[in-house]
C-alpha cells in the first residue's frame, strides 16, 4: 500500500523510523517532509501536501493512506482535514486507530509525536493501515453526510448552520442529485 508521511521538526524523528518500519513491511512510502531539522518550520504544508497527496490518489483509483505527526498531532490533523475528501483522525491509542477505519473510513491519521514512544505510534499506525473500513450503512450513511456538507455547506434533510445565520441552525435545501 501507498503511505503519505509528513511531519513537523517535533514529528522528524518520529518520520524517519516508521518509513523504515512501513518500508520493511513492503510499503510504498511518499515522505512530504521536511528532509532535515529546522525548529521553526511550519507543519500546514507538509500535512496539506500529504493529505492533497492521498486525495489524488483515492480521486484516481489508488487505495493510499496518509500519517501525519507532530508535536501533539492536533495542528496536523487540521491541516489535513483543510483537504477536500479527506477524514484525518487524531489517534491516541490503539482503540481511536481502529475506530478512525472502522467508523470513519479515515484516510489520514495525526499522533502527537511528543505524547507517544516511536514504538507506540508504530503500533497504532500498524493497527490503523489493517483495519479494513466494514461498510455498516450507519457509518455510510454519516460519512457521505461530511462529504456532502464538504461540497455543498449543507446536508440533506438536517437543520445545519449557515454561514450568514449567526447561531441559529436553518434547515438547508438540497436538490437531490
Amino acid at each position: 500500500m501507498r503511505i503519505h508521511i509528513a511531519t513537523d521538526h517535533a514529528g522528524l524523528e518520529f518520520s524517519q523510523q516508521l518509513q523504515e518500519h512501513l518500508r520493511g513491511k513492503g510499503h510504498e512510502v511518499v515522505d512530504h517532509g521536511p528532509q532535515s531539522y529546522d525548529p521553526v518550520d511550519d507543519y500546514p504544508s507538509f500535512c496539506i501536501n500529504a493529505a492533497q497527496a492521498v486525495a489524488n490518489d483515492w480521486s484516481g483509483g489508488v487505495h493510499s493512506l496518509g500519517v501525519v505527526f507532530g508535536g501533539s498531532g492536533n495542528g496536523e490533523q487540521i491541516a489535513a482535514n483543510k483537504v477536500t475528501g479527506i477524514r484525518a483522525a487524531l489517534v491516541w491509542n490503539e482503540s481511536t486507530a481502529r475506530l478512525a477505519r472502522e467508523h470513519n473510513n479515515a484516510n489520514v491519521i495525526s499522533i502527537g509525536a511528543r505524547q507517544h514512544e516511536v514504538d507506540e505510534a508504530i503500533r497504532f499506525i500498524d493497527l490503523f493501515i489493517a483495519e479494513p473500513f466494514p461498510g455498516d450503512e450507519r457509518h455510510l450513511r454519516r460519512i457521505s453526510q461530511l462529504a456532502e456538507y464538504e461540497r455543498s455547506g449543507a446536508i440533506r434533510g438536517k437543520d445545519v448552520l449557515g454561514a450568514d445565520e449567526g447561531d441559529v441552525p436553518v434547515r438547508v435545501a438540497v436538490e437531490e442529485a
